[in-house]
């Protein structure tokens, strides 16, 4: 019984969640545009991020080298390094990880700011004022997470390169110019474009789940931590989903 009712818990929620993505997309093409909130949301989102994801991306790179060298030196193939790193760095590695420290920050601040202001009656305060809070709150959030995660995404694959470049000088020595030189020469557009195009949705799964739990908070101010708190797990876990699926897709367009 309680598993019946967990599933159907589970159901319902993620039904909710979809018919909340489709009040969305019918909201975002309708005047008035928040062009002033969408630029405000566009760099607290993403310029505030950027330290947190590029130190992420510096120790990432750094580290998963350091890591991966010995085993490299021991076959052989060293001087496949840099080519290696970056292929797993730009495919897979750093969109996943920056998209999760992305859920793990933003996810939860959307999450509590909008569950703040439901359990203290501003939201219901803007719709008596004639604002529509929906469009004020949720679509300039969620489009500013779907366009900020790419473009963090790409500092932290400079930034991760970066750190296995000095990760590889620590216990070797090789140029920085041959370093890029192998990285682009082994990096085809295959490799580049479906990683860069998932962290879109990335970001607008970050977007839209934490805008939903903040926005349907209740139980006063306890639901706000709960709202805060769920929104990264139901995010992390979709940016799993959604990263399964892209290599699916990848594999089937034979992009691999």
């Amino acid at each position: 019984m309680a598993q019946a009712n967990s599933i159907k818990a589970f159901l319902g929620q993620t039904g909710q969640i979809f018919r909340f993505a489709g009040r969305f997309f019918n909201q975002v093409f309708k005047p008035r545009y928040e062009v002033a909130e969408f630029f405000r949301q566009c760099y607290i989102i993403g310029y505030r991020s950027m330290p947190l994801i590029g130190l992420t991306g510096f120790i990432m790179g750094l580290v998963i080298t350091m890591q991966l060298r010995p085993s490299m030196v021991s076959y052989g193939v060293e001087s496949q390094l840099p080519a290696i790193i970056g292929i797993a760095m730009v495919r897979e590695i750093a969109p996943v990880i920056t998209a999760l420290i992305f859920a793990g920050k933003i996810g939860s601040s959307i999450g509590a700011e909008l569950g703040s202001m439901k359990v203290s009656e501003q939201i219901d305060a803007m719709k008596v004022s004639g604002t529509n809070p929906f469009k004020y709150l949720v679509v300039t959030r969620v489009l500013a997470t779907t366009l900020m995660l790419p473009i963090l995404t790409i500092l932290s694959d400079a930034i991760s390169l970066y750190g296995s470049y000095i990760g590889v000088n620590i216990s070797g020595n090789i140029s920085f110019n041959l370093f890029w030189t192998q990285i682009f020469n082994n990096l085809a557009y295959y490799d580049v474009i479906p990683a860069f195009i998932k962290t879109f949705f990335f970001g607008f799964a970050v977007g839209i789940i934490g805008c939903f739990k903040g926005y349907t908070t209740q139980k006063g101010t306890a639901g706000v931590g709960r709202s805060a708190n769920s929104a990264v797990v139901i995010s992390s876990i979709m940016i799993f989903i959604l990263d399964l699926l892209a290599v699916q897709i990848t594999e089937l367009l034979g992009f691999n």
